[in-house]
């Protein structure tokens, strides 16, 4: 489901209704946590959480034009879902995350190798995700990135 809106505003100003609180709830738990560097603007249609090209010029080695992705948030058919780089890349910290979970949640982690679903809007561990978004840097993130480029 491609996001409604051309702006970070704009795709919080256009979501469904019972997903504009949970959502915007999440964003601003994301934003409250983010660590210095990072922000959040359009990326790949959607919303992302990026190092921007003033940081990181040479952006993400796929699409140049694009800042280096970390982490992204997207209403999708049937879930909210929150993609999030540091744990697809670093097994240290989805084991931290992975451990973590069933400490702020009674449900069943529902996780891909980036995605974190949420289906359950009023169920979503907002402590624990912002957590998770004050453990990786900018420099942590960059150096992960050009470790596993392809030279």
């Amino acid at each position: 489901m491609k996001a409604n809106g051309n702006t970070v505003e704009a795709i919080l100003g256009n979501l469904p209704e019972d997903r504009a609180e949970p959502f915007n709830k999440l964003h601003e738990v994301i934003m409250a946590n983010l660590p210095e560097g990072f922000e959040a603007a359009i990326s790949y249609g959607g919303l992302g959480y990026v190092v921007p090209h003033s940081l990181y010029p040479a952006g993400y080695h796929c699409k140049p034009v694009e800042p280096l992705p970390f982490a992204g948030l997207a209403s999708q058919k049937n879930s909210i879902n929150f993609y999030h780089m540091g744990i697809y890349s670093d097994p240290a910290l989805l084991d931290w995350f992975v451990n973590e979970y069933p400490k702020h949640s009674k449900r069943k982690l529902d996780m891909g190798k980036s995605c974190i679903r949420f289906k359950k809007f009023d169920e979503i561990p907002y402590e624990l995700m912002g957590e998770l978004m004050r453990k990786m840097s900018v420099a942590d993130w960059v150096a992960i990135y050009e470790s596993n480029l392809k030279k």
